[in-house]
């Protein structure tokens, strides 16, 4: 009787399993009107969207070619980005305390993530981030609920400089326009940074330009870069403002007059087409996009196939980067469910992301910073040229870093590791 009694006793007080679930539902969060919907939004969503649709018929190439997230069907609501900070947090608290959505995924902007981060730990809710580049986002706080699935703006700084010194080793000056927010601020300061570590002879100007975000017209700085003595401009732009730049400086004969490096340039490369200028460097914030359209793996083929397939345009950066948040969601849902032996709740789930190590539809991926919350990848950068008989923009010159020499260590923050001269690195 004291058994049986104790035994029922354990019975009453142990945590019941999990139920199976028939749907796992998604808040999927990129810019659908505006100026970046064109370049980053739709891509975005149309990545995630094509995923999602491959998930649910167990069509990924292999191993990804279970059906559903732990066998679940997975329903995605898309949430425009557009509107501001304030409005990211109140649909973010809709999706989670109305909606009851099992996690958010998305975000592009620097500032949406720095204003959802710490909503996501109040509300306790699983939230991927895809996109956004800011560094701040786990090297100020440590977070439980937050992930992000590629690597930040640090590495595309580091990157740029170690390109420049490669390829531009003649470069005696340079200076730079970059968006007035977290984001830019947070881009010129590592490349800075990182130009005195790799190439410490070379001047930086006293007047680089940080309009406002989606400013839309670069006129007078447009003036004030070509005024200057600088030989090299980098910039960060991205979405309408990196076209708009684009646009408005070639006529003036701008990109003759300097040489320029864009970090993210490659995610606007297919919209601009002969548009983009010849001889600039540009990257994608990563391995993505036409940096690695050509790259002969089965997952890499599959997605530049189906999804040229499916919406008549080559993948950019950006749809690589929202299909590999789900697919990283993906992962750790079927990994939790298969520990556990059912289908796993959200703390099993995080518990699975955190520190995965996964190859994705470009390359691999490990989350190796942040605790285990931030990923990292390799990087890559190229200099665009026109082939007009092909009738295509095309890369030469493409370099690889490994994520070792571009990211800091996981005992270090951004700021801190470049400092002390990038100590470690593996290039």
């Amino acid at each position: 009787m004291l058994g049986a009694g104790l035994a029922a006793a354990f019975a009453l007080s142990a945590p019941a399993p999990v139920a199976a679930k028939d749907t796992v539902s998604l808040g999927i969060v990129a810019f659908l009107s505006g100026p970046a919907a064109g370049p980053y939004g739709v891509p975005g969503r149309n990545g995630a969207e094509m995923v999602i649709e491959a998930i649910n018929n167990g069509t990924l190439p292999a191993p990804y070619n279970t059906k559903g997230f732990a066998g679940a069907t997975v329903a995605a609501e898309y949430i425009d980005e557009s509107g501001g900070n304030t409005k990211q947090v109140s649909e973010y608290r809709n999706l989670v305390q109305k909606r009851e959505v099992d996690a958010v995924v998305g975000y592009v902007s620097s500032g949406s993530c720095a204003a959802i981060a710490p909503v996501a730990e109040e509300l306790q809710k699983l939230t991927v981030m895809a996109v956004c580049g800011t560094p701040r986002i786990f090297e100020e706080a440590p977070r439980e609920y937050v992930f992000r699935t590629m690597s930040h703006a640090t590495a595309d700084n580091i990157a740029a400089a170690h390109y420049v010194k490669e390829m531009m080793p003649e470069v005696k000056s340079y200076t730079g326009i970059n968006q007035n927010y977290a984001w830019g601020q947070d881009s010129w300061r590592d490349f800075t940074l990182a130009m005195s570590d790799l190439m410490p002879d070379v001047k930086v100007s006293d007047k680089p330009q940080f309009p406002k975000i989606f400013a839309g017209q670069y006129g007078s700085e447009i003036s004030a870069l070509s005024l200057d003595d600088a030989e090299l401009v980098h910039s960060s732009f991205w979405g309408g403002d990196f076209e708009a730049f684009i646009l408005q400086a070639t006529p003036r004969g701008f990109f003759q007059q300097k040489k320029v490096v864009l970090t993210v340039g490659g995610v606007s490369a297919y919209r601009l087409g002969k548009r983009l200028p010849d001889g600039v460097a540009i990257g994608s914030r990563g391995p993505y996009g036409i940096l690695v359209r050509d790259r002969d793996t089965p997952l890499n083929k599959w997605f530049v196939e189906t999804y040229h397939k499916a919406y008549g345009e080559y993948p950019s950066g950006a749809a690589y980067q929202y299909a590999q948040a789900i697919l990283a969601t993906k992962i750790a849902y079927d990994k939790a469910g298969e520990a556990a032996g059912s289908f796993p709740d959200e703390k099993q789930v995080r518990d699975a992301l955190k520190g995965l190590e996964f190859e994705s539809f470009a390359a691999p991926v490990k989350m190796a910073l942040g605790n285990g919350h931030q990923a990292i990848t390799e990087h890559m950068y190229g200099i665009v040229q026109w082939n007009e008989s092909a009738g295509q923009l095309e890369l030469r010159d493409v370099k690889v870093y490994p994520a070792e020499c571009v990211m800091p260590p996981a005992d270090k923050t951004s700021v801190e590791w470049i400092e002390a001269g990038m100590p470690g690195a593996k290039c």
